[in-house]
């Protein structure tokens, strides 16, 4: 069995067709529109591949959160509204799951933030969690609830960098 590739920039040549996690909004996501968005900019997806098919991926975007939809360790001494980057999706092919690959996957996103964050304004990651198995899991790494959404967490840059 070949290796996995380090996270990389989704590319045409990169074969999304076989990508399978279990939650068909995601694997559509990827197989649809994850070119798309990289063309137009509206966000940038990062693939990690075995012999060039796709094995997990996860997508970025910046945005920001109103005051009343963050946790107070968000909003606390920040403008109206809170710069943030969006995890957009994360998922992992059904096969490679419960290997770490998307506690991997969340570690490239965690740094690829923080990079930006020298640049310009972020005070966190935000992210949806589609199912609450995700929602687990993104408590687990130290995300923490919205008080108008349970579904939506947020984890500071601080303390996602202290989670690396």
């Amino acid at each position: 069995m070949a290796q996995l590739s380090a996270p990389t920039p989704l590319l045409v040549t990169h074969v999304t067709d076989g990508f399978d996690c279990g939650e068909p909004l995601l694997n559509d996501w990827l197989k649809k529109r994850a070119l798309k968005n990289e063309n137009s900019g509206a966000s940038r997806t990062f693939v990690v591949c075995q012999d060039n098919h796709v094995m997990g991926y996860y997508v970025l975007a910046t945005g920001s959160v109103m005051h009343k939809q963050a946790p107070r360790k968000v909003r606390r001494n920040m403008p109206e509204p809170v710069p943030v980057m969006i995890l957009g999706r994360l998922a992992v092919s059904k096969h490679m799951q419960s290997t770490g690959i998307g506690r991997g996957l969340l570690r490239d996103a965690i740094l690829r933030t923080l990079g930006v964050s020298k640049q310009a304004g972020i005070k966190a990651l935000l992210v949806h969690a589609l199912s609450d198995a995700a929602h687990k899991f993104y408590l687990q790494c130290g995300f923490i609830e919205s008080p108008l959404d349970t579904m939506v967490l947020m984890i500071t840059l601080n303390d996602a960098e202290r989670h690396l």
